[in-house]
């Protein structure tokens, strides 16, 4: 069975559910009660029309609950009389949907959830075991976010660059459970690039695509993190690479440049490079100014003094730390790692140990460690 095909058909059909009348919540309950009739029945007997046929099946669904339900009933349900089977109306709900789930009434948590439950059609077990959660926790979740939303109105604008920020969300999340999130985040994008012909959604792409380029490199046979500048850029995706340069530079051609646009122009030269050696350090600090212009984000502002620092010096990228928060995330790694470039292992060796009790993952912070630990042993035996 084409499970990939199911999950592109649940936004339209759930689009068809709330255009007869049923709201958000329950559509989306009975659209998943289809899916799993569908898992069932689709091997030994396929449907020649499958969006048909999940619109029929989450249509009956929707009507059994409603009519037994007797608090819903006051409601009135619009239509009472089961639609005969037949063509479902070429209608794409998918956009709506995707800016319904992204509301700035739901949390980052919420909103991320509903999406790749309702847009992206994975299961609450799936998407629990992405999160590392329980299925029930995450279940309730869902159930909050749907309620959330079941009083907005569906034909209601939605903001591109909130639907965004959610997708990449979904993507930073990258890999655990049976879902891979960072692929699930490429595809939904794709499809939201192609929707609305929004350049900073072909930037979302394109940044994707070009990170997504890289992951075969980014982690050791044994499981370690293996930094940017120490990748075998050989084991890199080079038709990953290939596409999100094409989609960016299309982008980018609109001249209405925003941010992920910018994040996007940093990784391209970063693919550019053949050797860590080879990047385009001083490309990459402009951009960063690009970027901080944008967005003003401390995060930014952190990268661009380390992208300093390769341009122009360790001792410039420190002056450019200097002016930032030490309480920002990785801060303090930042440091370790401009000081060690600017020959002071005493120092380089304690921020390193420091930035790793702050580490915000395993992988992290066990590569924090050990660069700590190579330090201190060079000044042992030095």
């Amino acid at each position: 069975m084409n499970e990939s095909l199911l999950r592109e058909l649940v936004p339209a059909v759930i689009g068809v559910l709330v255009r007869r009348g049923a709201d958000f919540a329950a559509a989306e309950d009975a659209v998943q009660d289809a899916l799993l009739e569908a898992v069932r029945g689709w091997p030994d007997d396929p449907p020649r029309d499958p969006k048909g046929w999940l619109v029929t099946v989450a249509w009956r669904k929707f009507l059994d609950v409603a009519r037994a339900d007797a608090s819903r009933r006051h409601r009135e349900i619009r239509v009472e009389v089961e639609p005969m089977p037949g063509p479902v109306e070429a209608v794409d709900d998918t956009l709506r949907l995707y800016f319904l789930c992204a509301h700035p009434s739901l949390t980052p948590a919420s909103a991320v959830a509903l999406t790749l439950r309702a847009v992206g059609g994975l299961t609450t077990r799936q998407i629990a075991l992405a999160y590392l959660v329980p299925e029930a926790t995450m279940a309730q979740r869902i159930s909050r976010a749907k309620r959330t939303v079941s009083g907005v109105r569906f034909n209601q604008p939605g903001d591109v660059a909130t639907v965004l920020r959610v997708l990449y969300l979904v993507f930073n999340e990258g890999y655990s459970g049976d879902v891979d999130l960072a692929a699930e985040a490429i595809r939904l994008t794709r499809q939201l690039a192609a929707k609305t012909n929004h350049e900073e959604a072909a930037g979302l792409l394109a940044l994707m695509l070009l990170h997504h380029a890289r992951r075969p490199a980014r982690m050791s046979s044994d499981g370690r993190l293996v930094p940017l500048a120490e990748q075998d850029r050989g084991r890199w995706n080079t038709r990953l690479i290939a596409e999100g340069v094409d989609v960016l530079q299309a982008a980018l051609a609109r001249d209405r440049l925003g941010e992920f646009q910018a994040q996007a122009a940093i990784a391209a030269l970063h693919a550019d490079a053949q050797a860590a050696e080879e990047t385009d350090w001083v490309q990459i600090v402009e951009w960063y100014d690009e970027l901080v212009r944008l967005t003003d984000s401390p995060v930014a502002r952190l990268n661009r003094a380390v992208a300093v620092g390769e341009a122009d010096g360790p001792r410039a990228g420190l002056a450019a730390l200097a002016l930032l928060d030490p309480a920002l995330p990785r801060h303090t790694a930042a440091a370790a790692y401009l000081h060690e470039r600017d020959g002071d292992p005493v120092t380089a060796a304690r921020l390193y140990a420091e930035a790793a009790r702050s580490a915000p993952n395993l992988p992290e912070r066990d590569h924090l460690t050990r660069q700590a630990a190579r330090l201190n042993a060079q000044l042992r035996t030095g």
